[in-house]
C-alpha cells in the first residue's frame, strides 16, 4: 500500500529541481508504478496504450476527500472540532479560487496532520474512514464511467490533490488501476511534515500523467481525463478526449469553448440514460457537517 514510506528522495535530476509542480508530478508517478506492481489486476488489459484518468473531489466522490479524512480524524480526537472548521474553510477558498496562496494553505494544513505519524497509522486510519465517510459519496455515473474503461481492457487511475495513501486506498476500494497523489515525504516509515515537490494540483496533475505515460507506454491521444474544475483544465488538455464532470460553471464554459463533452450526474439521471460508451475514443455543506460534528461530540 505505502509506495513512499522509505522513498526520501535523493538529489533531484535536472527537471524536478527547476519547476516543484514537475517534481511533485514525476514523484506522484513514481509513487502510482510502484503501488500498482504489487497490486492483483481486476480485469485483463487488452487495450495497453489507453487509459482514463479521473480526478477525485466532486468529480469521482461527492464532496473534498481529504475533509472527510478530516472528519474521520477528528472523530477519533486528532483535533478539535474548531481546527476543523478551520480546514473546512481552507477547502471552500481552495475548491473556489485555487490560488497559489490557497494551495499554500491546503498543503500546510494537510501536513499538519500527518507530521511525525508513521505512516502505517494514517494508511489504517484511511481505510477506516472510507468505510466511514466516503464509501456511500461514491457518484454512481462516475463509477460506471470508469468500469466502461475497464471493462474496455484499459487501465484507469485517480488523480488527485489528495495523500497518495488515502487516493490509493480509494483507487483500490472501487476496483481501479492504482492513484496518482500528493507525496508526503517519508523517513523510517514516520511522515517529516514535508512534501515531495509540492501539492499535486493544476499543471502538475498535467506533469504528473505525462510522467505515467511515459513509464507505462501509454498514447495520450488515446486517453481520456475527467474533472469537475477549471483548475483541471492542464490535464484535460493533455488527453485526446476530455470530459467534464459535475463541471463548475468556469470548465462548462471552457468544455462549450473545446468540443469537450460533459456529464452531469447532479440531476439524477441514471447513467443508463447518459450516453456511456460515447466518451470511450461548498461551504454550506461544510458548515452543516461541523455543525453537525459538534454535536455529536458533545
Amino acid at each position: 500500500m505505502d509506495a513512499t514510506q522509505d522513498s526520501t528522495p535523493v538529489a533531484p535530476d535536472v527537471s524536478t529541481a527547476l519547476d516543484p509542480a514537475v517534481r511533485a508530478g514525476e514523484a506522484s508517478a513514481a509513487a502510482a508504478v510502484a503501488a500498482a506492481d504489487g497490486a492483483p489486476a481486476h480485469v485483463p488489459l487488452t487495450d495497453l496504450t489507453a487509459a482514463a484518468f479521473f480526478d477525485v473531489d466532486n468529480t469521482m466522490m461527492v464532496g473534498a476527500s481529504i475533509f472527510h479524512f478530516a472528519r474521520g480524524l477528528a472523530a477519533r480526537k486528532f483535533f478539535t472540532t474548531s481546527d476543523l472548521a478551520g480546514f473546512a474553510w481552507q477547502q471552500v477558498k481552495f475548491r473556489v479560487g485555487g490560488r497559489e496562496t490557497d494551495v499554500s494553505g491546503h498543503r500546510d494544513t494537510a501536513l499538519s496532520f500527518v507530521a511525525g505519524r508513521p505512516v502505517d497509522e494514517i494508511v489504517e486510519l484511511g481505510e477506516e474512514i472510507y468505510d466511514e465517510l466516503m464509501a456511500d459519496r461514491i457518484w454512481a455515473g462516475t463509477r460506471a464511467l470508469a468500469q466502461m474503461h475497464l471493462d474496455a481492457g484499459q487501465r484507469v487511475w485517480l488523480v488527485t490533490a489528495t495523500p497518495v495513501e488515502l487516493a490509493l486506498i480509494i483507487a483500490r476500494r472501487l476496483g481501479l488501476t492504482g492513484a496518482l497523489g500528493t507525496v508526503a515525504e517519508s523517513v523510517g516509515g514516520v511522515y517529516t511534515g514535508r512534501l515531495v515537490g509540492d501539492i499535486l494540483h493544476g499543471p502538475a496533475k498535467a506533469h504528473a500523467v505525462r510522467a505515467l505515460a511515459v513509464t507505462e507506454g501509454l498514447d495520450l491521444r488515446r486517453c481520456t481525463a475527467y474533472s469537475d474544475s477549471v483548475n483541471d483544465v492542464p490535464m484535460l488538455s493533455a488527453v485526446g478526449t476530455a470530459v467534464a464532470v459535475n463541471p463548475d460553471s468556469d470548465l462548462r464554459d471552457v468544455a462549450r469553448a473545446q468540443g469537450w463533452q460533459v456529464r452531469d450526474f447532479h440531476t439524477g439521471r441514471k447513467a443508463a440514460r447518459i450516453g456511456v460508451p460515447s466518451v470511450l475514443g461548498a461551504g454550506a455543506v461544510a458548515g452543516a457537517l461541523v455543525a453537525g460534528l459538534g454535536r455529536r461530540r458533545r
